[in-house]
């Protein structure tokens, strides 16, 4: 195992700098996740530590190593892309083998390795088939044993499960984790679906525009977003955003008056332009004369079992509550909604920073 560096990399493409001088530690062991839009520089990012592409500017290191100059396959990693990039015209143990080639080794360590992966992969009785015989999953399995026989320092996995329906993708993630807890190899896993991100990640690295925005586990992600751009990515569906004003101890936004929280009471300006943030899970259905109550009409219910999505119109602003789909108000309804007020986050309406730490 090892782990990963990056000081102040950069990547050009001629003129254009697609990702601006990023810095991270993937420590030995970890499970990290790149996540972030398409177009972020993520895969970019990974195609860097692969060797893939070069770094135009900045130190990329494996382990004790700076590898800017070092040829991807003596950096000692391994990865899995997204098209699977199995050879068509190979049997599975014939893709598995290939991954072994330049590695010298005798027929006999060829095959121990081959099957040992192979069993632990449950791909055993697909051995003899080709590529075009097997099914998506399955494919994604070959490609993942092909990485893993080599036994690398780090494995690097390029949206293995874009290609995937939604039941395989489950079935996959789980494998790889289980892969992981098993092998405790480093892993930098590249996603635009923040699902795979939270249930998968020791930590996660969200990017944008070729820049981080912040590392985090999932529950600091989460719970503690650094800016609008997090708290508005991380969460489905995502956090509501109301532009306000602080006038008088209160959140003031076009009709809408909520209590300053109290974790806020002196840190803010009078006449001080905020953000409000508030998950669908921190709106409730409330009686009016709770506090912190404002009136809604239900515009759309969705139902999801346990749980419903209400649109609501509450003055000029659309919010989705998330409330218990047993009882839950019919469209066109009006009601009143209530604001937790530990569910309240505060950003910098300008800067757009969170003003919550």
């Amino acid at each position: 195992m090892s782990e990963i560096t990056l000081r102040n990399v950069i990547k050009r493409y001629g003129a254009v700098e697609v990702v601006h001088g990023i810095d991270l530690d993937v420590e030995e062991g970890e499970f990290v996740v790149l996540l972030g839009p398409s177009g972020c520089g993520k895969t970019t990012t990974l195609r860097m530590v692969a060797g893939l592409e070069d770094v135009s500017d900045g130190n990329l290191s494996i382990g004790e190593t700076r590898v800017n100059e070092v040829a991807p396959k003596d950096r000692g990693v391994a990865m899995v892309f997204q098209n699977y990039a199995l050879y068509p015209h190979m049997t599975v143990r014939q893709n598995m083998e290939f991954a072994l080639k330049p590695l010298g080794l005798s027929a006999k360590e060829v095959a121990r390795r081959v099957d040992e992966i192979a069993n632990m992969l449950g791909l055993s009785e697909l051995m003899a088939r080709r590529p075009a015989q097997l099914s998506g999953g399955q494919r994604q399995r070959v490609a993942m044993g092909r990485a893993m026989v080599r036994t690398p320092d780090v494995f690097l996995f390029d949206e293995p499960l874009s290609n995937l329906d939604a039941k395989l993708r489950t079935q996959v993630r789980l494998e790889i984790a289980k892969l992981h807890n098993r092998l405790g190899t480093t892993v930098l896993y590249v996603t635009h679906d923040q699902v795979e991100a939270m249930t998968l990640a020791d930590k996660i690295v969200i990017m944008r525009d070729g820049h981080i925005e912040q590392v985090g586990t999932p529950e600091q992600v989460y719970s503690q977003p650094d800016n609008m751009f997090v708290a508005t990515f991380i969460g489905s569906p995502p956090m509501n955003m109301i532009p306000a004003q602080v006038r008088e101890r209160e959140l003031q936004a076009n009709g809408l008056a909520l209590k300053v929280p109290p974790r806020f009471e002196g840190r803010l300006a009078e006449g001080q332009s905020v953000t409000i943030g508030i998950r669908p899970n921190g709106l409730s259905l409330a009686g009016a004369e709770m506090p912190n109550a404002a009136p809604a009409r239900v515009e759309v219910t969705e139902y999801l079992g346990n749980e419903a999505l209400l649109d609501l119109r509450v003055g000029p602003h659309e919010l989705i509550a998330e409330v218990p789909a047993l009882g839950r108000p019919a469209p066109g309804t009006e009601i009143s909604v209530q604001f937790d007020p530990d569910a309240i986050h505060l950003f910098d309406t300008e800067t757009g920073a969170s003003l919550s730490r």
